[in-house]
C-alpha cells in the first residue's frame, strides 16, 4: 500500500482512458483528481477537451511532467502507455480495476515502473 500513498501524495496524473461521458469511469476518476487538487492530463484520441482540459492523443504529446499515469483503457492498449511511460521516465502506473493484465503488469515491472495494479482512485480519494 506505500506505493499507492506514494502516488496519490503526486499531483501530476495524466488518464489514459478519459472522457466527456459523465457515467463512465474515465470521466469521474478524472473529475474526482481534479477535485481534490491534481493537475490531470486527459489522455483520449477521440477527443480534443474534457471539462476545459486539453486532451491528448497520447502520453507522447505531453510536455509537462507527468508524476502517475492512470490507465482506464483495455489491458492491450494500455501496453502501448507502458512503453511511453517507460520512454518519458515516468515511473508509477495506476490501473484502475480491468485495466490490467499479467502481461501489462510483466511489461511495467520489466520496464522498471511501479505499478498498482486493480487499485481504484474512486476508493482511495473519497
Amino acid at each position: 500500500m506505500d506505493d499507492i500513498k506514494t502516488m496519490l501524495s503526486l499531483k501530476n496524473w495524466a488518464v489514459v482512458g478519459a472522457t466527456q461521458n459523465k457515467s463512465k469511469f474515465g470521466y469521474k476518476v478524472m473529475k474526482r483528481l481534479m477535485d481534490h487538487g491534481y493537475t490531470v492530463y486527459p489522455v483520449n484520441p477521440s477527443y480534443d477537451e474534457i471539462e476545459g482540459l486539453k486532451c491528448y492523443e497520447s502520453l507522447e504529446e505531453i510536455n509537462d511532467t507527468i508524476d502517475v499515469v492512470n490507465m482506464i483503457v483495455n489491458p492491450q492498449l494500455g501496453l502501448q502507455s507502458i512503453e511511453m511511460a517507460a520512454q518519458k521516465g515516468i515511473k508509477y502506473i495506476w490501473c484502475q480495476p480491468g485495466a490490467d493484465s499479467i502481461e501489462l503488469i510483466e511489461k511495467a515491472k520489466e520496464k522498471n515502473l511501479i505499478i498498482a495494479p486493480n487499485s481504484c482512485v474512486l476508493v482511495e480519494l473519497d
